[in-house]
């Protein structure tokens, strides 16, 4: 049974604008007033304030009403005037903290930054030294349109690397990878090696291979070399450390849900055992995972508000948007000799697969850019709930890129759930220019879907863009680029549009809409607090809204360092009010173990140590530093005045 907000404000004892008791007569946990709080509700779509018990939203309202229900042990915060919103929810991402982790990486995961061909040789030599010969040496988050040079790589710029190892540098959009000549050597593939089935050895205009392959025939590479090995408590290690690096990075960016392709299972759950799983997870399972699922009767939705089964990983059925591979009914604009992308599955084989997931009851996930591959997961879904009729399965299609008319009828009928690209129309304008104006009117579709009924959600897919949400609802706004280019403004959809695809549409996505996506009473209390008006601010600028605190079930997981003055709430703790310091180092402890230091400021200078790979914080008085063991980054101490208010 679905639960509407209010119904499960009912269950709860929550209550809505115009009282002010407390649920059940307790205190609330925290308080939060005097803040601009787009609820994403249309009950109460704009509150100032609201308060929380046990992580879950309990009352939204006016300041005075919420106020009265302040009590001894409750955490207020004032907000002066900062724009609070859901957390954001991300239903596509592959959550690569390994990668970036422990990998060489060639560009900037998060941001638009412009590299030099020469600067990726330079980093993948310096791995060279430490890598015997024949062994894979890799290069990770290539953007082949954010080079300098404005030339592709090529097998020529990755010989100059080794000629001794084989060299692979991956494009961060998951489909391309370029090869020097001895990873080709090795693989036993020439010029005169024909192009598999869903995949292309790229050759120059002389017919020579250019170090470019595509899709499926990059599976070709897999099992020659050697790559480096780990025992499995040392893989079970690295797993740990980059989920809980990749947590810490998504609530920096205010993300609090994630839907994660796959991973390690296990590692999650140690990680959200040892506290350090700071955002809630959508599991969605692949191979020896989604096999066990089946083989227990285990349906979407089993687990709990951190860590639950969602829908399957992507099933993959062609290539990429952002390196040009996707299906397309009609060729790319200007390529010859003409191509029209790679399918990367049959018809029969989709058809067959999708039956049974939606027969044992998961979610299925397809991945499907072009509008060949978009039909032909639709097919597949048609055809199976007429032979099993299943009521609100929601199928999802990841990044749905290009659409028509038809598709989006059949999507809506078909009552799918697409997660298109994100953060592209602002990250990869660049890339536009490879399909035109015409198709874009019909890629990233928000407003036909929105227009139409459908429940689009936010699908980032870091790796390939990156998963900041205020790039993201920049990008849906305005369809204006990091370039000043715009492209198929016919797509544009509101700032309160787009607030609600990146939250409680992407609750919808994964079935939880009942339980998260809004400030509504009863539902879990995530929430993000952002340093200016997010609906006044210039639309060109959202992205530069600074993210000042995150919260996940009523606890701050993430809290800036810096933000402006005139902006910087009060916030004041039971814990800390009143109590006297005997020493500064004893304050600094005190402040540190509250996780709050940034809010307090103190008669004297302290010194704030501040990790640039993971934004640990690390106290310095007079006592030794405690690094967290599993940051590798280099340290940037900044100096920071606080006094205490005791």
């Amino acid at each position: 049974m679905k639960l509407s907000g209010a119904g499960i404000a009912a269950l709860v004892g929550g209550v809505w604008p115009g009282t002010a008791t407390a649920s059940e007569g307790q205190d609330a946990d925290l308080v939060v007033f005097n803040g601009k709080v787009y609820t994403v509700d249309s009950q109460a779509p704009k509150v100032e304030a609201f308060a929380v018990k046990t992580g879950r939203f309990t009352n939204v309202g006016n300041t005075a009403e919420i106020k009265a229900l302040i009590g001894k042990g409750t955490q207020t915060i004032d907000a002066k005037q900062m724009s609070i919103v859901p957390g954001f929810i991300d239903c596509h991402n592959h959550a690569p903290g390994n990668v970036l982790l422990y990998e060489v990486i060639v560009g900037n995961p998060f941001v638009v930054e412009f590299v030099t061909i020469e600067s990726i040789i330079d980093k993948l030599r310096s791995k060279t030294l430490q890598t015997p010969p024949r062994t894979w040496v890799e290069g990770f988050f290539f953007d082949d349109t954010k080079v300098k040079d404005d030339r592709l790589l090529n097998i020529h710029d990755l010989d100059r690397v080794s000629k001794d190892h084989p060299v692979v540098v991956h494009h961060r959009g998951g489909h391309t990878s370029f090869y020097n000549s001895k990873a080709f050597e090795l693989a036993d593939i020439n010029k005169n090696t024909p192009n598999p089935p869903g995949g292309t050895y790229d050759r120059d205009s002389s017919g020579e291979l250019n170090g470019r392959v595509t899709d499926l025939a990059r599976t070709s590479f897999n099992k020659v070399g050697r790559r480096p090995t780990f025992t499995a408590e040392q893989t079970l290690q690295r797993n740990r450390e980059g989920l809980a690096y990749i947590s810490k990075q998504f609530v920096r960016y205010g993300v609090t849900s994630v839907h994660h392709e796959g991973g390690d299972l296990f590692a999650l759950q140690q990680v959200r055992a040892r506290g350090d799983l700071l955002h809630r997870v959508s599991y969605e399972a692949d191979n020896k995972v989604l096999e066990a699922m089946i083989a227990a009767g285990m349906e979407t939705g089993f687990g709990d508000e951190w860590i639950r089964f969602g829908a399957t990983s992507e099933h993959t059925v062609d290539g990429s948007f952002s390196e040009r591979t996707m299906a397309l009914s009609t060729p790319y604009p200007g390529v010859t000799p003409s191509y029209k992308g790679n399918v990367t599955e049959t018809q029969d084989d989709l058809n067959t697969w999708i039956e049974r997931m939606h027969r044992a009851g998961i979610q299925v996930n397809c991945h499907a850019n072009g509008d060949v591959a978009i039909d032909m997961v639709l097919t597949a879904v048609e055809r199976a709930q007429k032979q099993f009729p299943r009521a609100d399965s929601r199928p999802k299609i990841t990044h749905c890129t290009l659409v028509n008319d038809d598709l989006v009828r059949r999507i809506k009928a078909a009552g799918a759930v697409p997660a298109p690209f994100t953060s592209y129309a602002y990250y990869n304008s660049d890339k536009f220019k490879y399909y035109g104006e015409e198709m874009m009117k019909h890629c990233m579709a928000y407003r036909s879907f929105l227009d139409a009924g459908i429940m689009a959600a936010a699908g980032s897919d870091f790796s390939p863009g990156p998963f900041d949400p205020r790039m993201a609802i920049q990008g849906m706004v305005t369809r204006t680029g990091w370039d000043g280019k715009t492209w198929g403004a016919n797509q544009r959809i509101s700032v309160e549009e787009a607030l609600r695809v990146n939250t409680i549409n992407g609750a919808y996505n994964s079935h939880e809409e009942a339980i998260k996506g809004s400030i509504t009473p009863g539902k879990l209390a995530d929430f993000v607090v952002m340093s200016d008006d997010l609906f006044t601010v210039d639309k060109e600028k959202i992205k530069d809204l600074q993210i000042v605190r995150t919260v996940v079930g009523g606890n701050t997981v993430y809290e800036a360092t810096s933000f402006p003055t005139r902006h910087a709430p009060r916030v004041v703790r039971r814990t800390l009010a009143g109590r006297a310091f005997t020493s500064q180092v004893a304050l600094v402890c005190a402040i540190s173990a509250e996780s709050s230091a940034r809010m307090w400021r103190c008669r004297f200078r302290s010194t704030l140590t501040t990790c640039r790979r993971c934004s640990q914080n690390m106290w310095h008085g007079s006592m030794s530093w405690a690094p967290s063991p599993l940051c590798p980054g280099p340290l940037a101490r900044q100096r920071i005045s606080y006094s205490s208010s005791t």
